[in-house]
């Protein structure tokens, strides 16, 4: 028997999913996560969910985790300290960056600069020097080397950068920095430039590059301690983690490569719904992941997730593929208050987190949370998690209740208005990865999951315009899921900066060729078979001049047939669509890309019995909620009594151990063969 095993650790709660490959069955397991030591709250999980399935770890094949880790090292300032080498002349890279000031008009004036991930005085210069071209300019010094490398050492640095001019085009001179470094600083990770990110682009090369050494000691002790502890509970299987940009990577490789992991924990969720999609017959789909804190949005088109080639995690913006995910400060745990200036209730982004949480969760929060509004208004009834959890409805009415007198309104109307501005600002954030990319909302269905979302999603899709809105089966642990059923990914990028009437199809052909060499190698050295290994190639053109270029999937036979005029005028026709414009100016090719891909997996959604159409089996009693400006009689359901082609009309509460869905009034629930609650308009 071959089980997989995803976990998500979020911030409240860490989330588990065990996978039978043979027979499509799963257990979920959700335990509440240990910040201070994340291996604890998992080891708890995995104890738990084998017991339920009766298995032991030992039979655990796969085990497959998204984590924040590396994101949490960033926001909170906890990366390592970075020491820099540099070529001579460029010691401010860092500090110089890219002159780009955030913020509105007079941005400039309150603006605080972030301080760079590798401060000025462990930043040092050494001789040598490539050409454009690649070509030696200048010869290295192996004493000049010596000399600056042993100040890094008397100035403690705990990770090591190196990043020259030109290295991206030949990475000769900080090879031997890195052979130097391993005599003079041999506990100390070195990451280089031409490995972790062969681009031009000197700044953003730095960046990335020492952003990967800021984290590589955090991730490598968390990754090395978990590795440790799940081989001591016997556990023999592969343990591989989620990369930004939704695929898969060996744990050795993520303590070398730990920038790839920055958006984990998100990517989870994304390729949770692609599954799902998949198994539901749907395509084109927006996400709507709602947790504790914040709600992650974003787009899938023909069961493909948009990806980008910048990870952005605070003020830092990194160079590593990521699917575009985007974050806004709007959860279960979102306060609302009523400033005193204003007098106009504003919802987070500050959140009452797992400590103390909402009042309803009786943990000692005093504070008004969306969480607290669902429970006065009637849409989150007292008991969750299967009975075990019970809420206290009294203090959330006592906490919003503060909110009604602050704006001299009743407690309903009051409770409706910050679940309607949490639901706007979610719609916000969906507006910008679809209306504001050249996407008509009204072509994709939305997918509400995480602890929150299948409680929002009916209001929200109703203000995308985006029909049927979907509550896919677990939708609290999907990220999980999602961590379970993705697949091996590994890219390499090449700087080629040539114009297009310069080179030919031929050049480029032969370039992919060989990059396509060398990243199969990559993945089978991580343990995938040959035979199971796919590649895909993307070009970035741009007109020449330009400061920023749009990536373009090619394959070798389309270049081999149809030459270079026929990418450059889908080039175009992207150009249009993005920025309804195109320019008269060259084309130039930037850089090339090779992604490689394991096997994916064909793991099937277990079918549910069908019923006649009528829930009554699954109706646990009726239920009052305001709705519409007015109390209104209701139903909750139990989900797991559901069957296929159950209909459920508006209003109505479906509740199962991880989440809460809520059907409006005027809208009716269909199920599907495979477990999903599909919402439309009656």
């Amino acid at each position: 028997m071959a089980y997989r095993l995803g976990v998500d650790v979020g911030g409240t709660f860490t989330d588990l999913l065990l996978f039978d490959q043979g027979s499509g069955s799963f257990w979920r397991h959700k335990t509440p996560s240990t910040p201070h030591d994340s291996s604890e709250g998992i080891l708890n999980g995995v104890e738990a969910i084998c017991g339920k399935a009766g298995i032991t770890p030992a039979d655990i094949e796969y085990f497959l985790h998204g984590t924040t880790v590396a994101t949490n090292a960033v926001l909170e300032g906890k990366g390592a300290r970075v020491g820099l080498i540099v070529t001579e002349g460029y010691r401010q890279v860092m500090q110089i960056a890219r002159s780009f000031v955030p913020g509105g008009l007079a941005g400039w004036i309150v603006w605080p600069k972030p301080e760079p991930l590798a401060a000025l005085e462990d930043t040092f210069e050494i001789k040598g020097r490539m050409s454009a071209q690649g070509q030696e300019l200048r010869p290295i010094d192996d004493d000049d080397i010596r000399a600056q490398l042993e100040k890094l050492k008397a100035q403690g640095v705990e990770a090591l950068t190196v990043s020259l001019m030109n290295a991206y085009l030949n990475g000769a001179h900080e090879q031997r920095v890195g052979e130097l470094a391993a005599e003079i600083l041999p506990d100390v990770p070195v990451s280089l430039s031409h490995v972790v990110l062969p681009e031009m682009q000197e700044y953003e090369r730095t960046l990335t590059t020492v952003a990967n050494a800021a984290v590589r000691p955090v991730v490598g002790r968390y990754v090395r301690n978990l590795r440790s502890k799940l081989r001591d509970a016997g556990m023999a299987g592969k343990l591989s983690l989620l990369r930004s940009d939704g695929g898969l990577m060996t744990s050795e490789k993520s303590e070398e490569h730990p920038v790839s992991l920055l958006m984990s924990g998100p990517a989870g969720g994304v390729t949770g719904a692609i599954w799902v999609g998949k198994n539901a017959g749907m395509k084109n789909i927006l996400t709507l992941d709602v947790g504790g804190t914040s709600t992650d949005v974003a787009l899938i088109e023909n069961l493909e997730a948009r990806r980008v080639r910048t990870t952005e995690v605070g003020h830092l913006a990194v160079r590593a593929s990521a699917l575009d995910v985007k974050t806004v400060g709007a959860g279960g745990g979102s306060i609302a208050y009523v400033p005193e200036l204003t007098g106009a209730l504003r919802v987070g982004p500050q959140s009452a987190g797992a400590v103390p949480g909402p009042v309803a969760y009786g943990k000692g929060g005093t504070l008004p949370t969306v969480t607290d509004a669902n429970v006065v208004l009637g849409y989150l009834p007292e008991a969750l998690l299967g009975g075990t959890f019970k809420l206290d409805r009294e203090g959330s009415i006592r906490a919003v209740q503060t909110i009604a007198d602050a704006l001299k309104i009743d407690l309903y109307a009051a409770a409706r208005g910050i679940i309607d501005i949490v639901n706007e600002n979610m719609f916000g954030a969906l507006r910008m990865i679809s209306v504001q990319q050249g996407y008509d909302p009204r072509d994709f269905a939305l997918m509400g999951f995480g602890g929150a979302g299948p409680i929002h999603v009916n209001a929200v899709a109703r203000l995308m315009g985006s029909w049927p809105a979907v509550s896919p089966v677990s939708p609290g642990v999907l990220c999980a899921l999602g961590d379970a059923t993705t697949r091996m990914r590994t890219e390499t990028a090449r700087s080629f900066s040539t114009l297009a009437s310069k080179t030919s199809a031929d050049a480029l052909t032969a370039v992919l060729t060989e990059m396509e060499a060398q990243i199969r190698r990559e993945l089978e050295e991580e343990g995938v078979a040959a035979h199971e290994i796919s590649v895909g190639f993307e070009v970035d053109i741009r007109y020449s001049g330009q400061a920023f270029e749009v990536p373009m999937e090619v394959t070798l036979a389309e270049l081999r047939d149809k030459g270079l005029p026929a990418l450059t005028e889908r080039f175009d026709e992207e150009h249009h669509r993005l920025f309804t414009f195109n320019m008269d100016s060259e084309h130039e090719i930037v850089n090339l890309r090779a992604v490689a891909l394991g096997r994916s997996l064909d793991l099937p959604a277990a079918p549910l019995p069908e019923g006649n159409g009528h829930p009554i089996e699954a109706k646990i009693r009726d239920h009052e909620l305001y709705m519409d400006g007015r109390m209104q009689a209701a139903v909750i359901y139990d989900r797991a009594k559901l069957k296929a082609k159950d209909v459920i009309r508006g209003p109505a509460i479906v509740i199962e151990m991880d989440s809460t869905t809520l059907i409006e009034a005027d809208c009716i629930a269909t199920v599907d063969a495979v477990g999903n609650i599909l919402i439309t308009l009656a």
